[in-house]
């Protein structure tokens, strides 16, 4: 018999009330770079509204590693915060994961006021400058940042720890071979590209042990030309595996920097987008260029399952089905197919009490109509904009 997805279940050392994840999405609620009563209480909604893992994002390792300034750089200085936070979630019988990561070339230098790094030197369409290729120092510093990270997380208590590997931030963008043109021990062959990663995965389990869950999240496919394709993807997990250091692998797709619809599906909510924007990128999202960064791709429920089921079919670690993740019987044949967990995002905006509602009976699907408008208002505090305060979500 195929898992109940409503019933307890074990991630690693962490045991969950159940087998749902409210995926990492930036909550645009820390202005200050610091934990506020609105970023807890985004968490607090969807805690109480039943999920057993909710995912706090984005934790950055270093100051060049935010996507831009009002974000949350985890140390001494934020780690109150965070622990607050952790023990307010806690109250509600879920459990907390931080989304632990470095932007790389997804980071807005301009913003941020220090230059971003990736795996190889390339213009930045945020900033509007130069992003540098990465030093062995540097990736040797940004890895003793995730440790330090991760240290910080466990003492303010935090369960579950998520690398964060996709969607072209530095440890992606070592793994595209279009971004990674090195010619050093970190460039060239998949097994190389993938090393950051790893060494970072292996040095962060070194420090936690087994007192948490460390999981990451990874590409089943970027969907640009020079991207991870799903085969490398997928020898990426292999290695992962291989290497013994995560309790499981959430699957996700598309890339922030090249083509952030692959991941999203749905509406490309391109006027909203623009109006959020400084005059000049405005500008620039009118030309073919820039109407071609937003792409239209049909929503259908579980989009990534597909691509999925090949991860699934390869290995044997504990796996997090990802995408358009809506419905009871999409999560009953996620556990039918041999998924371990069943991530959410938008769905879960909408209605931060959907799991609840479908645990119960009460509902037999979310009404979140991917109309994909809660993407621009990651820069005023991330919402659904179909909906209001009074309609059970904080705003």
């Amino acid at each position: 018999m195929s898992p109940d997805v409503f019933a307890p279940a074990r991630l690693g050392p962490v045991k969950l009330r159940n087998r749902t994840v409210k995926a990492a999405t930036f909550e645009g609620r820390a202005p200050h770079g610091q934990v506020t009563d609105s970023l807890i209480d985004y968490h607090l909604a969807v805690a109480r509204g039943g999920v057993g893992l909710t995912t706090v994002a984005y934790l950055a390792v270093a100051s060049e590693g935010r996507t831009h300034r009002e974000q949350i750089v985890v140390g001494p200085e934020t780690r109150d915060g965070l622990a607050r936070m952790a023990a307010t979630i806690h109250e509600t019988g879920a459990a907390i994961a931080g989304q632990v990561g470095h932007a790389g070339p997804v980071a807005n230098g301009r913003s941020n006021g220090v230059k971003a790094i990736s795996a190889s030197r390339m213009p930045s369409p945020l900033s509007m400058q130069m992003i540098r290729s990465a030093t062995e120092a540097d990736l040797a510093r940004v890895t003793r940042a995730y440790v330090a990270t991760a240290r910080t997380l466990v003492d303010a208590g935090f369960d579950v720890l998520e690398l964060h590997m996709a969607h072209s931030y530095l440890i992606s963008s070592f793994l595209a071979p279009g971004l990674n043109r090195r010619k050093d021990g970190y460039g060239g062959s998949l097994e190389n590209r993938a090393k950051l990663g790893r060494q970072v995965a292996r040095a962060v389990r070194d420090e936690v042990g087994d007192s948490v869950a460390v999981t990451a999240k990874i590409s089943l496919s970027d969907g640009f030309k020079g991207g991870v394709t799903t085969d490398a993807g997928l020898e990426y997990a292999q290695l992962l595996e291989s290497d013994g250091t995560l309790d499981a692998l959430q699957l996700s797709g598309g890339s922030s920097l090249m083509n952030p619809m692959y991941l999203f599906r749905g509406e490309a909510p391109l006027k909203e987008f623009a109006a959020t924007m400084p005059l000049v990128v405005r500008l620039g999202m009118k030309t073919p260029v820039g109407k071609g960064f937003l792409k239209s791709y049909p929503f259908e429920e579980a989009y990534f399952r597909d691509k999925a089921l090949r991860f699934r079919s390869a290995l044997t670690m504990p796996l997090m089905l990802l995408g358009g993740i809506n419905r009871a019987d999409t999560m009953e044949r996620a556990m039918a197919d041999g998924f371990d967990f069943v991530a959410m995002g938008r769905a879960l905006l909408r209605e931060p009490d959907l799991v609840n509602q479908l645990a119960a009976g009460r509902a037999t699907e979310g009404v979140c109509i991917h109309c994909n408008r809660c993407m621009p208002t990651i820069y005023t505090g991330t919402r659904c904009p179909v909906i209001t305060e009074t309609a059970g979500f904080p705003g």
